[in-house]
This record gives structure tokens, sequence and C-alpha cells, in this order.
């Protein structure tokens, strides 16, 4: 019985922790961080028996759950997963435990801190699990309203003003996304992600408000693509995340760069690519451009940055950079060999950006509880009063640059292997921002950990504490992982990438 729920109890524990929690006192801290750490362990205790059962061999979704929700306008409780999906949820229920035992940076209002993060992480996970559009779209809005008032009711001195660009940035493009979704339903007489898969791009929708079926497919097409290029972000889409990261407390830094980014990625690949092959295969090169451009002005613009969590922050357009650019490839060279690989090399990156971006920006976070400081022209030589943290550090920022044997490198060989036959310009130029990549990090490296000691930290600062290593170990370990022995999450996600696309 419990088995035939498994997604909708990963889904909606979360929120029921965080409807419990409003019995609990507000006056207990720790006891509301425990309660908290402890249920949102429950859904990654349930992904990994969902891993567990979920077979590799079979194409299409799996743990299917079809309810009836609005039945009048073809709409219903549609759940499933399968290879692209599964490693989001994985990633979602692994980084928000750990996200919520960072949040002892958190000093007020806890008890309403936490309780938003819960109903985050429902909101979240709802968009990977959804297989309807309707479905997909309240879970979509679901996970931006927390985020908001994270950002602005716990965040640094101009939070204001970043919580009011993130709101007004992803609202516009769910405007949007709203009025497609609602055309297709109309136009097709159902919103169920499958069936639209299947009717949607090769049976010509009913007319629409005096307006032609073609008319009708491209006006949702770049409706998606704008709600969707706003999230991950793209080039020039992209101003809103630097503020956001800036501004947001360590926990709401780890959780945005770790997942949220990835939902307008997981979009393009889950709705664009199959619902609109036409029109992603006739404009692909321009995304392709736009990758490019996001690849090397983001690492620019992270050399740019003397604030260590900026320079985390613009590193994060850099790397989803490469996702656009393997989701380019796919639209491109659907159903060849090619495709495969760039979807491959693109959901691959999306999990190592989501391990390594949420370990820098906690590393970052350490660091600014002792110092009160990210001006990076303040450190120098800390290396030799942290070591371990150095080494942490050092390791983190490595699997970021995608140094061979860690995470990063095979998902970035991969997308660049599959983007290389179908557009060899724009994946040249991404390698000079791959080359900016290793300079902005070792620019970080240095001005923190090497040179002489600025005696202004020699007795200020402490070493990292075992439960912030906590924190960091799973998140390495993985890093590690999947730079040695990718297979146990590329097996999943080729299988999937061959039956989609």
């Amino acid at each position: 019985m419990l088995i035939g729920h498994l997604l909708s109890l990963i889904l909606f524990l979360p929120t029921i922790a965080a409807l419990f929690m409003i019995f609990l006192p507000a006056d207990r801290p720790r006891m509301l961080r425990l309660f908290a750490f402890f249920t949102s362990l429950l859904p990654f205790v349930l992904t990994l028996i969902l891993w567990g059962r979920f077979d590799s061999q079979i194409q299409g979704y799996q743990f299917v759950e079809n309810t009836p929700w609005y039945p009048a306008i073809g709409s219903s409780y549609h759940l499933g997963v399968d290879g692209l999906s599964l490693p989001m949820v994985l990633l979602t229920t692994l980084l928000v435990p750990l996200s919520i035992l960072a949040s002892t940076t958190i000093k007020t209002h806890q008890k309403s801190f936490l309780m938003l993060f819960l109903f985050l992480e429902t909101g979240l996970l709802g968009v990977f699990l959804s297989l309807d559009l309707l479905l997909f779209f309240v879970f979509w809005e679901i996970g931006l309203i927390p985020m908001y008032f994270i950002i602005n009711q716990w965040g640094g001195e101009n939070r204001n003003y970043a919580s009011l660009k993130f709101i007004l940035y992803t609202m516009a493009g769910s405007l949007g996304l709203l009025l497609a979704i609602q055309m297709m339903g109309a136009a097709s007489g159902t919103f169920d992600l499958i069936k639209l898969t299947s009717t949607w791009p090769d049976t010509s929708p009913l007319p629409l408000f005096g307006l032609s079926p073609a008319t009708v497919k491209a006006v949702a097409f770049w409706a998606f693509v704008l709600a969707f290029a706003i999230k991950v972000p793209v080039w020039p889409f992209h101003t809103w995340l630097p503020d956001a990261h800036t501004e947001a407390p360590t926990p709401g830094s780890m959780i945005l760069a770790g997942v949220l980014l990835k939902l307008g990625a997981y979009g393009f690949l889950r709705l664009v690519l199959p619902l609109f092959p036409t029109e992603s295969h006739q404009f692909a090169g321009w995304l392709a451009v736009l990758a490019a451009i996001s690849i090397v002005f983001g690492a620019l613009g992270a050399y740019g940055q003397n604030d260590f969590k900026r320079l985390v922050a613009y590193s994060s357009v850099n790397h989803m950079g490469f996702v656009v650019l393997g989701v380019a490839a796919a639209a491109m060279a659907a159903g060849t060999q090619h495709a495969i690989i760039a979807v491959n090399g693109a959901v691959m990156q999306m999990f190592n950006h989501g391990l390594s971006a949420a370990g820098m920006f906690f590393l970052v976070g350490v660091l600014y509880e002792r110092a009160h400081t990210r001006d990076l022209t303040r450190f120098g030589g800390l290396w030799s009063i942290l070591p371990v943290y150095g080494g942490v550090l050092m390791f983190t920022a490595m699997a970021s640059l995608g140094l061979p044997g860690l995470g990063g490198f095979v998902s970035e060989f991969l997308v660049v292997r599959g983007a290389w036959a179908v557009y060899p310009l724009a994946t040249a130029l991404s390698m000079i921002g791959l080359f900016f990549t290793g300079v902005y990090i070792l620019k970080a490296l240095k001005m923190v950990l090497q040179g002489p000691l600025n005696e202004e930290w020699n007795s200020k600062l402490t070493e990292i504490r075992l439960d912030e290593l906590v924190i960091m170990v799973p998140l390495m370990v993985l890093m590690l992982v999947n730079g040695i022995w990718p297979a146990w999450l590329l097996e999943m996600i080729n299988k999937a990438a061959m039956a989609v696309f």
C-alpha cells in the first residue's frame, strides 16, 4: 500500500512536518532544528528505497500515481519518475536536510524559517515528480514563494532589493508559462504530459482564439523557453542570480544553487524538447549561442568579483551554461548518439553542480560566520591557521573546477563530447569559459588560503567544526564517487535519455 503511494509520501511529508511545527514552541530553536532535520531525512530515506526498487532497464515512468483531479478540464494528480527525474529527487532530498543543519546561523524566527524550508522542499519535489502540466505549474509556484521570504526576511543588507528582483524575474516567466499551459490544455483537451508528448508534436491542436495551430504552438514554445531560461538562468536573464545568492542566508544559497536553478534546465529536458521537437530543432542554434555566452561571461564575471559569495554566484551562471549547451545539442541532434551523450552530460552536470555549489556556498558561510566579511582582499594565508578548512575548500573548489577524478569533469566532458559534433564553434568558445573557470577558482583559493597570513585573523578565526564537517562529508563523498564511478548514475540517466531523445 505504501509502496504504491511512495511518491506522494516523499512529496508531502515535508509539508506535513511543517504543519506539525505550528504546535511546537517557538522558543526552542535547537528542538525545532532537530525536528525539521529528522523529518526532512524521511523523504531522503524513502528516496533511497525508491532508488533501490527502481528498474533502470525499464523505459518510461515508474511508481506512477494517477488520480482524477479536475477531470472537466483534463487535469489529474499524475506523478511518476524516470532516469531524468529520479537523480533530481535524490539531490533535493539530500540537500534539504544538509541545508537545515546549516541553519544554525539563523538567529531570529527560526520556526518560520524552517517551516518555509520544508514547504520549499515540497515545491521542488513536485516539479520533478509531476506528469501533469497544471500540477507542474502549481508546484513551480510553490517553490517560488518560500524562497522569496527566505531571502527577504533572513538575507543580507540588500535583501529587499534582491528578493524583489528575484520575484519579479521569476514571476515574469511564470505568467507566460501559465498562459502557455492553459493554451495547450484548451487546444488539446488534456494537461497530461504523457498524452501531450504523443499527440501535441504530431497532431495539430484545435484552433484557439482565432489563432492557427502553428501560432498556438509558437506562442506556447516561446513562453516555455522564456520561463525556463530565466530560471536556469541563461544570459541575459541572469542578473537576478548574483543578487539573490549574495543576499540569501547560507542555507538559502545552498538550496538555491543546489536545486532551484535545476528547475529551469529540467523544464527544458522534460517539457520543451519532447513537446516542441520541431521548434526546438529550429532554434537550437540560438540556445547554443546563449549557452556559450553564459559560460564565458559567467566565468569572466566570477573572476571580476572580490566578494567571495558573489564570485561563487557568478560561477553558477558559468556551470549551468554547460547544461544549456547539452540541451541545445540534444535539440539539434535528436535521435542521434550525440544527443544521448549530451543529455547524459547535462543531467550529470545538474547533479554535480548541485553538490559542488551547495558545498562552496556553505564554506563561504563558514568563513563569513567567523570573519564577518566576504572581501577576498582582506584574507590571505589562512591555510596556515585553518588547514582542515583549507583542505575541504580546496577539494570542493577542484570539484567545481572539473578536475579529473571528480564529478565535474565527467559531466562537462560528456556535454562537450556530445555538443562538439553538433556545434563545434559554440563548443570551442565554451572552452574559453572553461579556461577562465580555472582562473577564477585559483584566484579565490590564492586570495583566501595562499600567501602571507593577514595577521588580523591570527587569533580570531577558528577551525571548521565537526558539525560543519558532517554537512560537507556527504557532498565530498559524492563528488569523488561521481568522478571515479559515474556509472551508478549514468546507467539510469542513459536509459531515460534513449527513451525520450
